[in-house]
């Protein structure tokens, strides 16, 4: 078939992989209505195109952290890619490197740190839990900065996990042929059938005052996964971390929040430009990339198409996800007067009245 554009990759996925893989990957929470809205909001959202401007040269480049990305779309950490596609963080990585853009890897992921760390010569971030066991924490952040990662990415709103009814009826567990890497220090302990479920090893206790624990941990530059509201995008930026994803998990938490693309003004008028804000959820094609820059987020981040990309050809897979999203973010910049990812402003978008 051909592939000529991320709902192809999402049809060829679907098709291909097993019901109970499939079901983990594409579920959400409850009703999945936050799922959902992720999507349905971006549509609600119009442009409003500037002409005459010279859009001869567009240029895509955008820094994060301080380091250049060659267009505005990263890797978002999703559990256990591997089985998509064997190794599956290993291709995701490669296929970032090639494209030049951030790879976020994932505490639930089948390749370990180091596994990670030895293909990717880019930039490569850790996404992170807060361990009940907090001395596995602090060894687990200690290890990242010696392996050349560039960033933590703290994911918040996980203190119990979602209710995720496919999993369930499902009966949904790791496969046997597939480890969770960074779980082997549990496993020692006692064996929990190959997959420690969120609620044994993630802490619900986790507060503010992790972040400063955290903080004193690493240099590394801090960012929140999971911000919602500009009451904790305030606090966040007061506890001194450095970003800020905004996420509702992929509508796989809490049902009936906002979509991130609803909430992402709020957040940027926040925190005041003192920290970067990127944004996930719902991101499809060129035009939503277009739309979150607008609204103020530095960069975007996907996770499902990533899977979907693995699904489909692996590492090559993936790297066609990435260039047409490229490829489409190149139009919509060009049609709409935009040379740069700097000159993207508020004034390209308006909410459609419901």
């Amino acid at each position: 078939m051909s592939m000529i554009c991320l709902d192809d990759f999402e049809a060829y996925a679907e098709h291909c992989l097993p019901l109970a893989v499939w079901d983990f990957y594409a579920g959400g929470a409850d009703d999945c209505e936050s799922r959902d809205r992720n999507l349905l909001a971006f549509k609600r959202i119009q442009l409003r195109p500037r002409v005459l401007r010279d859009v001869s040269a567009v240029d895509m480049r955008t820094t994060i952290q301080g380091t250049e990305i060659s267009f505005p779309v990263g890797i978002a950490p999703t559990g256990i890619p591997s089985m998509a596609w064997p190794e599956g963080e290993v291709s995701s990585v490669k296929a970032a490197d090639a494209m030049k853009i951030c790879y976020i890897a994932s505490t639930y992921a089948t390749c370990s740190a180091e596994e990670i760390a030895a293909v990717s010569s880019g930039c490569c971030w850790f996404q992170l839990y807060i361990f009940k066991r907090r001395q596995v924490t602090e060894q687990l952040v200690q290890r990242l900065k010696s392996l050349g990662y560039k960033a933590l990415v703290v994911t918040v709103d996980v203190p119990y996990i979602g209710k995720r009814r496919k999993d369930t009826l499902n009966k949904f567990n790791l496969p046997a042929h597939l480890e969770l890497k960074n779980f082997e220090v549990f496993k020692k302990d006692k064996d929990r059938g190959n997959f420690p479920l969120y609620n044994d090893v993630i802490d619900p206790s986790v507060s503010w005052k992790d972040i400063k624990w955290l903080r004193s941990l690493t240099d590394l530059p801090i960012i929140l996964k999971g911000i919602l509201t500009k009451e904790d995008a305030e606090l966040a930026v007061r506890h001194g971390v450095q970003g800020i994803i905004v996420s509702n998990h992929g509508g796989r938490q809490l049902d009936g929040v906002q979509a991130t693309i609803e909430v992402l003004s709020e957040v940027v008028e926040a925190v005041r430009s003192r920290i970067e804000v990127y944004v996930d959820g719902g991101i499809r094609r060129g035009t939503d990339v277009l739309k979150a820059l607008a609204l103020g987020a530095k960069c975007v981040f996907i996770g499902r198409p990533v899977i979907w990309g693995l699904a489909y050809q692996g590492e090559e897979g993936v790297k066609n996800v990435l260039q047409i999203l490229k490829a489409e973010l190149h139009t919509a910049m060009a049609l709409s007067g935009y040379k740069t990812v700097s000159e993207i402003d508020r004034t390209l978008v308006q909410f459609a009245k419901l």
